[in-house]
C-alpha cells in the first residue's frame, strides 16, 4: 500500500468510526432505536443501505471477473437479482413495514412470524431465530474473511492485519450506532460503490477511444464474448435468473424496509434503488467487458495472466483503479471494495444480534428487561457474535466458506416462501409456515450435500418449490378460524391499499 492509498483507506475508515459517534449520540436510547432505526429511515438511506447490505464483494471483484472471463452471458444473473429485487419492492416491501407495526410492533422477523400466526408454542421464533444465528455468524465470517484478504490481495498487507482492521472498525460503528449507524454508512458506502462503477468503466473507455472501438477490441478477441448465450443451457439460465427469488427471504434486506419512516416513502426508496442497482451491476459488468478490449490494447502480459485463470480475472478492477489513476483517487476507489465487504458484514452482524437481543434474551431469559438492559443486550450481542465470527475467520475452511455460498439459497428458501404466504394468505397456519421453513432451508441443504444427477439446478428453485407445497398444504389440513388474525390482515390489506 502506498502513501496516497494509505491517505484514502485511512481517511475512509476514519469517516465509518465518525458515523458510529455521530449514530451513538443521535439516536440509541433503547433497542427498538438500535435494532431498527426507531422506524424513522427516509426513503434514501433506505434504498442505498438495502443495496450496499446486499451487494458485497463480489459486485467489484466476482461479477467483473465473471464478465471478464466468460462475456455477455454472465449478465444473466445480473439480470434475476435486478428483476428480483424491483418485484421484492412492489410486493413484499409495502405490506411488510405496515404488518410488522400492525403485529404489535414486531422489530425482527422471527417476532413477526410469532405475531402474526399467534404461535402459542414460540416454535416458529426459536426455529428462525436459529436459522438466522446459525447462518449469519457465518456469513458475517466470510465477509470478514474477504476484509483480511482484500488487503492480502489489493495492498500487500499481512492477511490477519487486513481481517483485524476490518473487522474492527465495522464492530466499532456498529457497536456505537446500532442500525442507524450501520444505515448511514452504508448510505456512504453505496454512494462509493456507484461511483467507482460509474467513474472505471467511463475512463477505461475513453482510454481505448471510443465505444465502437472497445466493441471491436472485444470482437477480435473472438470466442463470441458479445453472445449472450454462450455457453449456457436453458437450466443454466433460469439457474442464474432464480437468484433473484432469494430477495424475498433475505432477513438483512427485508429489515431495511421494516425501518422506514412510512410505508408511503417505499415507492420513492424503490426508484432510487433500482436506479443504483442498475448503475452498479450495469458498471461492474461493463468493468469485465471493457477489461477484455483495454488488455487487447495495451497489456497483452496482464491478459493472458488474467486469462488463465478466473481468480485472477476478479482483480481486473483493482487492476484498473491502479493503471488509470493518481493513486489518491486509485485509493478511494480501491476503498469501494472495502465498502461493499463492510457493509455486508455490518448489516449481517446487527441482524444477528437482534435476533440474539430479541428472540432469545428478551423471549426467554429475561422477559421484563427494561428498555436499558435491552439496549446493552443488543450491544453485547454485537460483541458475541462478532468475537465467534472473528475466530472462524482466523483459520477459514473450505467446509464453512461453502456452506456461507449457499446461505443465500437457504435463506431464500426457508423464508422466502414463508414471508410471501405470511403477507398475502390469511389462511396460512403456523404449522404450515413451520413446516415450509424446515423444507425449504433442508431441500436447499440437502441438494448441496447429497449426490445425485441435477446439480446443474440451482439449489433455491427446488428449496423455493418445495417450500411453497408444503405451506399450503399444511396450512389446509391445519387451518381454523381466527378473527383477530382476519381483523389484522384485512387492516393491513386496507392500509396498503392506499399506497
Amino acid at each position: 500500500m502506498n502513501f496516497y492509498e494509505l491517505i484514502s483507506i485511512g481517511t475512509y475508515m476514519a469517516l465509518m468510526i465518525g458515523i458510529g459517534i455521530y449514530s451513538y449520540r443521535k439516536s440509541t436510547n433503547n433497542s427498538e432505536d438500535f435494532l431498527i432505526g426507531g422506524r424513522k429511515m427516509g426513503a434514501a438511506v433506505t434504498a442505498l443501505s438495502a443495496g450496499a447490505a446486499d451487494m458485497s464483494g463480489w459486485l467489484l471483484m466476482g461479477v467483473p471477473g465473471a464478465m471478464y472471463f466468460t462475456g455477455l452471458s454472465s449478465i444473466w444473473i445480473a439480470i434475476g437479482l435486478t428483476t428480483g429485487c424491483f418485484l421484492n419492492y412492489i410486493f413484499v416491501a409495502p405490506r411488510l413495514r405496515v404488518y410488522t407495526e400492525v403485529a404489535n410492533n414486531s422489530i425482527t422477523l422471527p417476532v413477526f412470524f410469532e405475531n402474526r400466526y399467534k404461535d402459542k408454542t414460540r416454535l416458529l421464533r426459536i426455529v428462525s431465530s436459529i436459522f438466522i444465528l446459525v447462518f449469519f455468524t457465518l456469513y458475517t465470517s466470510a465477509g470478514m474473511v474477504s476484509g483480511g484478504k482484500l488487503f492480502e490481495s489489493a495492498f500487500g498487507l499481512d492477511y490477519m492485519t487486513g481481517l483485524w482492521m476490518t473487522s474492527f472498525v465495522v464492530v466499532l460503528y456498529t457497536f456505537l450506532g446500532g442500525f442507524l449507524a450501520v444505515s448511514l454508512t452504508d448510505f456512504v458506502q453505496g454512494t462509493i460503490m456507484v461511483l467507482a462503477l460509474v467513474i472505471v468503466p467511463i475512463v477505461a473507455i475513453s482510454e481505448i477511444g471510443s465505444v465502437s472501438e472497445t466493441v471491436s477490441l472485444i470482437n477480435q478477441k473472438g470466442d463470441n464474448y458479445l453472445d449472450l448465450f454462450k455457453g449456457t443451457t436453458a437450466i443454466s439460465i433460469l439457474s442464474l435468473m432464480a437468484w433473484g427469488l432469494g430477495y424475498c427471504g433475505q432477513p438483512h434486506i427485508l429489515v431495511r424496509f421494516m425501518a422506514i419512516g412510512k410505508a408511503s416513502d417505499l415507492k420513492k426508496a424503490r426508484n432510487i434503488g433500482i436506479t443504483w442497482m442498475i448503475f452498479t451491476v450495469g458498471g461492474a459488468l461493463l468493468v469485465g467487458l471493457v477489461g477484455i478490449a483495454y488488455m487487447m490494447k495495451f497489456d497483452h502480459t496482464t491478459m493472458a495472466i488474467f486469462d488463465g485463470s478466473k481468480t485472477e480475472s476478479e482483480t481486473i478492477f483493482i487492476y484498473f483503479s491502479r493503471i488509470l489513476f493518481h493513486p489518491l483517487i486509485g485509493g478511494f476507489l480501491l476503498s469501494a471494495i472495502l465498502a461493499a465487504v463492510m457493509s455486508t458484514i455490518s448489516s449481517q452482524l446487527l441482524v444477528t444480534s437482534s435476533s440474539l437481543t430479541e428472540d432469545i434474551y428478551k423471549a426467554y431469559l429475561n422477559k421484563d428487561a427494561t428498555p436499558k438492559q435491552l439496549l446493552t443486550a443488543s450491544r453485547l450481542s454485537v460483541l458475541i457474535v462478532a468475537i465467534i465470527a472473528v475466530l472462524l475467520s482466523l483459520t477459514p475452511k473450505d467446509s464453512i466458506l461453502n456452506l456461507v455460498g449457499n446461505a443465500w439459497a437457504g435463506f431464500g428458501a426457508a423464508f422466502g416462501p414463508l414471508v410471501v404466504f405470511s403477507l398475502f394468505w390469511k389462511k396460512t397456519t403456523w404449522q404450515g409456515a413451520l413446516a415450509g421453513m424446515l423444507v425449504g432451508g433442508g431441500v436447499v441443504l440437502a441438494w448441496v450435500y447429497i449426490n445425485h444427477s441435477y446439480k446443474d439446478w440451482y439449489e433455491m428453485i427446488p428449496g423455493f418449490v418445495s417450500s411453497v407445497i408444503v405451506i399450503y398444504v399444511v396450512s389446509l389440513l391445519t387451518q381454523k378460524p381466527n378473527k383477530e388474525i382476519d381483523k389484522e390482515f384485512d387492516e393491513v390489506k386496507e392500509i396498503v391499499k392506499n399506497y
